[in-house]
């Protein structure tokens, strides 16, 4: 998606807001990039309308200028590793953990008075 800049040029053909081709006293124009206002999303695959219809609900309410660049758009998939291949581990009990604590106590107790030389 891009963003519009003050330079422009002149093309032939027809009007196509979403690909950057805007109609401008009676001329059909394509403004010059600003790459600072590039931006790039991750749309579902699954979305209804595809790509144009995430466009139209979700970007140009609030960039209006913006356009889609075809020769930028990639179509892929992302598989989540985490999602479908993360085991988790089973965590200790609570009487497990107690009894840890209760230990390290007992370890440590008169430790703080021997450091201190009470």
């Amino acid at each position: 998606m891009q963003g519009l800049r003050s330079r422009k040029k002149i093309k032939k053909g027809k009007e196509n807001p979403l690909y950057g081709s805007f109609l401008v006293n009676d001329k059909i124009v394509e403004y010059e990039v600003d790459t600072e206002l590039r931006d790039t999303e991750q749309i579902p695959l699954g979305y209804p309308g595809g790509i144009e219809g995430f466009f139209k609900e979700e970007v140009l309410p609030y960039t209006p200028d913006a356009w889609i660049d075809d020769s930028k758009t990639q179509i892929g998939y992302e598989i989540s590793f985490t999602k479908y291949f993360y085991k988790p581990v089973k965590l200790r009990s609570i009487e497990e953990i107690v009894a840890d604590i209760e230990a390290i106590e007992e370890e440590t107790d008169g430790l703080l008075n021997e450091i201190i030389g009470v």
